[in-house]
């Protein structure tokens, strides 16, 4: 626990200290994308789409507070009360051929806290399992952290709906628990699952989404590759303990284990603490939590089609029991899942040993070569399809 997290005329345990400055409430955008684009939900623009894109498909409006709708007035007389409130703040989801096919909201906005909920989502059946619908979930989780500056971006949904649960996970929300017996909807007992996307976590999430959605993801047919929910997978197996996704947070451990390192099993790439946020963006940042602190880190970039270990740190307390080795195989087991073809390091020319260890652990040493300073041996796996 750090000084700020302890109360100065007390002593007791409290929270970080934040940014109490408000965030921005949600306004009439067009957020682009390349599968379409969100923008203000519209009932005169957008309501003759939409009522063909849901009608006949009662079973939309199953978890809903309202729907299903006899028909064409009855739809439009509720979509044009949607359109003039503030909160839920309602957007229209819009195919490559200018066709509104689903809405999405902005709701329970808090902007003192800096909150706020993305639900009352409604994907018609031509939007449904398409890359415009996972597309339309980045545009706006974007929108709500890097525009207008909210921590906590929310998702919740009856405890009952299972693909509503499946889809928060795979777009990176975290499960928080079941509020029981929270809202009485349609005449029914609700109990909600809740889900959160915290700010600190939002530059994985957002590298997740951006991998998924990269052109090269996806085959001549536009089938996907890697599935997102691989991308953002929220552990990894190494040995048989579990390393679990750090986030910004965890900033402050990683550098007390790297000035703990003096050498290692497997000896380590580091980045420097200056580039720990930076990395957050353009890498996976895995770690394995100890009694004192993390007991091991690891650290994967993504290329083309290899994945680059920048680090592979073990703390000098946890050494001698094998977990080099099991982070060697938890990051050969990630590119496998990534679908790549080889797995990359370099390591300082004057580790002799820990070259050796690599190439006996399959991996290939290539010319030494200077890397930022430093005279590093590259060294190369090529993993079997």
């Amino acid at each position: 626990m750090s000084e700020a997290d302890v109360d100065p005329q007390t002593g007791q345990p409290v929270g970080p200290v934040v940014d109490t400055g408000e965030a921005k409430r949600p306004g009439p955008v067009v957020l682009e994308g390349r599968f379409g684009r969100i923008e203000k939900l519209d009932a005169l623009r957008h309501g003759a789409d939409l009522w063909e894109a849901v009608k006949g498909h009662d079973a939309l409006w199953t978890y809903m507070g309202y729907g299903p709708f006899a028909g064409v007035t009855t739809f439009l007389s509720w979509l044009a009360t949607r359109d003039r409130i503030d909160d839920p703040y309602a957007y229209a989801v819009i195919d490559a051929d200018g066709r509104a096919v689903g809405i999405v909201t902005l709701m329970e906005i808090r902007p003192a806290a800096r909150v706020v909920e993305v639900g009352n989502i409604v994907y018609a059946p031509a939007l449904q399992r398409t890359a415009l619908a996972t597309e339309a979930q980045y545009l706006l989780a974007r929108y709500a952290f890097e525009t207008l500056g909210y921590r906590r971006y929310e998702w919740k949904c009856n405890a009952l709906n299972a693909a509503s649960r499946r889809a928060a996970e795979r777009f990176g929300f975290t499960f928080e628990g079941v509020f029981r017996h929270h809202m009485i909807v349609k005449g029914r007992n609700r109990d909600t699952a809740w889900f959160s996307m915290l700010e600190r976590e939002w530059p994985a999430r957002k590298a997740a989404f951006e991998r998924w959605l990269d052109p090269a993801n996806f085959d001549a047919d536009g089938r996907q590759k890697v599935a997102l929910g691989v991308f953002n997978a929220p552990a990894l197996a190494a040995g048989e303990r579990t390393l679990r996704r750090a986030s910004l947070v965890d900033r402050p451990m990683l550098d007390m284990l790297e000035r703990a390192i003096t050498g290692g099993e497997a000896g380590h790439a580091a980045a420097p603490a200056s580039d720990r946020e930076d990395l957050f963006h353009r890498a996976e940042v895995w770690v394995l939590d100890g009694d004192s602190g993390l007991d091991a880190a690891l650290v994967l970039t993504p290329g083309k089609n290899e994945l680059v270990i920048e680090q592979l740190a073990v703390a000098p307390a946890a050494r001698r029991a094998g977990l080099g080795g099991a982070l060697l195989a938890a990051a050969e087991a990630r590119s496998r899942a990534l679908k790549v073809s080889a797995l990359l390091a370099a390591v300082d020319e004057t580790q002799e040993r820990t070259i050796a260890w690599c190439r006996g652990k399959g991996f290939e040493a290539e010319r030494p070569e200077n890397r930022r300073g430093r005279r590093v041996v590259p060294l190369r796996k090529t993993l079997s399809p």
